[in-house]
């Protein structure tokens, strides 16, 4: 059963893919006042598979320099990790449950940055290598904030599950109680993502695409398809810690979809950044609002503690007054 299941969940995370990439065009055309995909069947909707079939039947290039083996092989460790991650989605049959979530999730999440690493090494080209560097840098900076992030709702819930976001937010959702929180959030997945504004890995203006600028064909397919999971991933985390996390109901799908657009919609009305300034917002911004905020939420959890104890102990010394209460026999009932 597990097979089976795992095996439904890879392929719809791959038509996923393939979808999104198909409304990502649609929604940046019609931002830029143009017609999207509109040819390939009903208002393009079969341009997914068109894209995918080109790409696979390319013939694969090898740069004459390049670490041939290891040139080979990172592409299906990039989509190796990514579709690792996937073994969080809370399934409704043969449920995965794991009480170590939070620990998996950041232990996966740091593997991609070997991935960027690995494949602008091994390219053995000046683009691939600037693209590496840069994405070295820009994870070692924003996964200490992301980090941070989710050790604030560690300490709240004194859990590490994912399942414990669900249900304590059945009431209020956490976007709610903490809006900085969220935004910081957001900024951190799109540059775990490598999306605009903090696409530094893959700079299409300076870099020609990045790190990935010597493969084609089945190599960047599976890069490509690596990069948009682990975006459809964050969106699932995001709704599962900020909006609701209720993922029995059709519309945690909803907003998946609607945080999913707004990965769209800032790439397509937002500049690049520039890179000082965003070790400068990584390190002297949002480092030490998270640090605050774990000191904010540390004080809540003490205080909610306090008052719920002290609540306790009047209760039980209530009731022991009640029970070496003795009316006389005179005194009416």
């Amino acid at each position: 059963m597990f097979t089976i299941t795992t095996t439904i969940m890879i392929l719809m995370v791959l038509a996923s893919v393939g979808f999104f990439t198909l409304m990502e065009r649609k929604i940046l055309s019609y931002m830029q006042s143009r017609k999207g995909p509109n040819k390939v069947g009903f208002q393009g909707i079969l341009q997914p598979f068109s894209d995918g079939m080109k790409l696979f039947l390319k013939e694969y290039v090898f740069p004459f320099n390049s670490n041939f083996i290891v040139f080979f092989i990172s592409p299906f460790l990039g989509i190796l990790q990514s579709l690792t991650s996937w073994m969080l989605f809370p399934y409704s049959v043969n449920y995965t449950e794991f009480n170590l979530g939070f620990m998996f999730f950041l232990m996966v999440l740091s593997l991609s940055i070997y991935v960027m690493i690995i494949s602008g090494w091994s390219s053995n080209s000046y683009y691939s290598m600037i693209g590496a560097m840069r994405s070295v840098s820009q994870a070692i900076s924003y996964e200490v904030t992301l980090s941070m992030v989710l050790m604030m709702y560690m300490l709240l819930l004194e859990s590490y599950s994912f399942n414990e976001m669900f249900l304590i937010q059945k009431n209020q959702w956490m976007m709610i109680m903490s809006v900085t929180t969220f935004y910081i959030w957001i900024s951190c997945c799109l540059a775990e993502t490598n999306r605009s504004p903090f696409d530094f890995s893959e700079g299409e203006s300076e870099l020609v695409s990045g790190f990935n600028v010597e493969y084609g064909s089945k190599g960047f397919a599976l890069l490509f398809i690596s990069e948009y999971s682990s975006i459809i991933f964050m969106s699932m985390i995001s709704c599962m810690m900020f909006l609701g996390g209720n993922f029995f109901e059709f519309s945690f799908f909803l907003k998946m979809s609607i945080v999913c657009f707004l990965f769209i919609w800032i790439r397509s009305s937002v500049p690049r950044y520039r890179y000082d300034l965003l070790m400068y917002m990584a390190w002297k911004c949002y480092l030490p609002m998270t640090l605050n905020m774990i000191m904010f939420f540390i004080m809540v959890k003490n205080m909610l503690s306090y008052h719920f104890f002290k609540f306790m102990y009047y209760i039980k010394l209530i009731s022991k007054i009640k029970l070496n209460y003795k009316p006389s026999v005179n005194q009416p009932n």
